[in-house]
């Protein structure tokens, strides 16, 4: 009887040492974006219509503890933005356009950043994401909705030019510009693989 009570005195001892202890911590681990499975596409607005096309990511990545999303960055090669909807000279002088100065001039800021500060799990693979968004070297925050199925992420995320000191054709800068007016937002569609 004894013996029963002092195996059961250390069995309890021992398991509320065992439960004090903390439990070990997974390494966060971060996954690679495959750069020439993954897309970037935009689409912008104005008064008349719209315009599409894609630009290339450079570098990315995401990070996970355990299976949950907490945190990623990536480069965008603003020197690889093209439009989708338009051919010949009209492609190459609205690309051209875009590249220079009145837009995201691309010769002196030739790259794009993003990097999560935030990440909220909002349901089953699915995240919202507050992060820094660099442009033309002017960083502003951005939030948007991720979800995240095996290894693939897609998001869409809405853009305003105005802060990152696109003026080109924004009634946020000029007056009078009535159907010549191009619209601050602009959306981007991600679909990554990792």
């Amino acid at each position: 009887m004894k013996r029963n009570v002092l195996s059961l005195a250390m069995a309890i001892v021992f398991g509320a040492i065992a439960s004090a202890s903390p439990a070990l911590a997974t390494e966060p681990v971060t996954k690679e974006v495959k750069i020439t499975e993954s897309s970037v596409m935009w689409k912008a607005y104005k008064v008349t219509g719209s315009h599409t096309g894609v630009v290339q990511l450079t570098e990315g990545a995401l990070t996970f503890e355990e299976d949950m999303l907490i945190g990623g960055n990536f480069v965008v090669d603003m020197t690889s933005l093209i439009a989708t909807d338009l051919e010949g000279g009209s492609k190459a002088k609205l690309e051209g356009h875009l590249k220079s100065d009145d837009f995201f001039g691309v010769e002196n800021h030739p790259s794009s950043t993003l990097v999560f500060t935030e990440v909220k799990s909002t349901g089953k693979n699915s995240y919202e994401v507050t992060g820094n968004l660099t442009i033309k070297g002017i960083t502003k925050p951005v939030t948007f909705d991720l979800s995240i199925y095996g290894s693939k992420a897609t998001a869409a995320v809405k853009v305003d030019r105005a802060n990152y000191d696109v003026r080109y054709g924004s009634g946020s800068f000029f007056d009078n510009l009535g159907d010549k007016t191009i619209y601050d937002e602009f959306d981007l569609v991600v679909d990554l693989v990792f």
